[in-house]
């Protein structure tokens, strides 16, 4: 193995640096191979300036910066490349770009850091020939086969410090407050988040929800004298029979934007006699500095990626699994929709000290 290049795809995440630092120090000290790094995802294979060295100096000091060196791209996927053509917006299919950028700079192997979208781009990308191999992270916790990704804990910390802020001006004013946290489709964030900080509402996408059960909760709390209440409401939570909210719709690249629900889920409150104050965390969950487990985390899957690389063994990924890091291939990877599990201990511990889920 004498060279390998690196790339991160879609959203920052905090453990990327980390996991850039361990792939590179890996690749050199243990197998004495060249590392080029790939800026703003794939489209640094097409873009003037887009491949760089990377070098131990390179890396110094990355272990706990958020954010990603190499830069990331959400609207990088070179299968549907927005241009202005004829001063018209078309899209045009580059991948075999690609695939001719790797086999140009000789790369042995090419590590790519993303979430859902960009690993299913790497899948296709090995079919033509690319030598993948896969490094799972979002915020979100929500790849398959895979126990955990980094930056979901950084942003569960993040979250958990909120809802612990919201508690003390809730409980001064006697408000009700709803914390609307990231996620997608899945409820992890606001799960895990919301046990931690002692919610007493938790809306995840997985559960729909009834608004006169959230507003039951309330009134419970006020009879039982606690003159407050915190309501955690992750961006995919939809009501029974409704649909989710989005701020914004999508297009041939962009899947539409989820954010609302925490608006709506406050209003209601409020026009039932309950004063509430809605907090959107938004982007604040994917910044900062990775949580010591996160860069970890990172730093077993970046060297764990580098030898999976030396052994030739591409399209697959490095997963967490019983503790232990092991490889699985992209294609089940990307085959599962992993989602929270309504009977999971964590669900079943929240609902047995009272906790509601808005669906009774």
């Amino acid at each position: 193995m004498k060279r390998i290049g690196i790339l991160t795809g879609g959203g920052d995440a905090p453990g990327l640096n980390a996991v850039i630092r361990a792939a590179v120090k890996t690749a050199i000290y243990e197998y004495d191979s060249e590392v080029l790094g790939i800026r703003n995802g794939y489209d640094g294979f097409i873009e003037a300036n887009g491949i760089v060295p990377l070098t131990i100096e390179s890396v110094r000091g990355l272990l706990p910066r958020g954010g990603t060196i190499l830069g990331a791209a959400n609207r990088g996927n070179p299968y549907a490349r927005k241009i202005i053509r004829d001063g018209k917006e078309v899209m045009i299919d580059v991948s075999d770009e690609i695939i001719k950028g790797i086999k140009r700079l000789e790369m042995d192997a090419l590590l790519v850091l993303g979430g859902d979208g960009t690993l299913h781009i790497a899948h296709e990308l090995y079919k033509k020939g690319a030598p993948i191999i896969g490094v799972p992270k979002t915020i979100d916790n929500d790849i398959g086969g895979t126990e955990l990704t980094f930056g979901f804990d950084t942003a569960v910390n993040t979250a958990t410090e909120a809802i612990d802020k919201l508690h003390t001006t809730a409980e001064a004013h006697h408000r009700v407050m709803v914390l609307e946290l990231m996620g997608r489709d899945a409820g992890f964030i606001a799960l895990h988040a919301g046990v931690a900080g002692g919610a007493d509402v938790i809306l995840i996408p997985e559960i729909p929800f009834k608004f006169e059960s959230i507003l039951t909760q309330v009134r419970q709390r006020v009879r039982d004298g606690y003159l407050f209440s915190i309501i955690v409401v992750s961006e995919g939570a939809k009501p029974y029979g409704g649909e989710q909210v989005f701020s914004r719709g999508g297009d041939e690249i962009y899947v539409p934007r989820l954010g609302g629900i925490g608006q709506r889920v406050g209003e209601f409150i409020e026009k039932n006699g309950f004063e509430s104050r809605v907090t959107v965390l938004g982007h604040l969950q994917r910044g900062g500095s990775p949580t010591p487990f996160d860069r970890w985390l990172a730093t077993r899957f970046g060297a764990a990626a580098v030898r999976l690389a030396a052994e030739g063994k591409f399209d697959r990924m490095v997963a967490l699994r019983a503790g232990k890091i092991v490889d699985v291939l992209l294609g089940e990877v990307i085959a599962i929709t992993k989602r929270v599990d309504v009977n999971d201990d964590a669900v079943l511990a929240a609902r047995g000290m009272s906790v509601s889920f808005g669906d009774e």
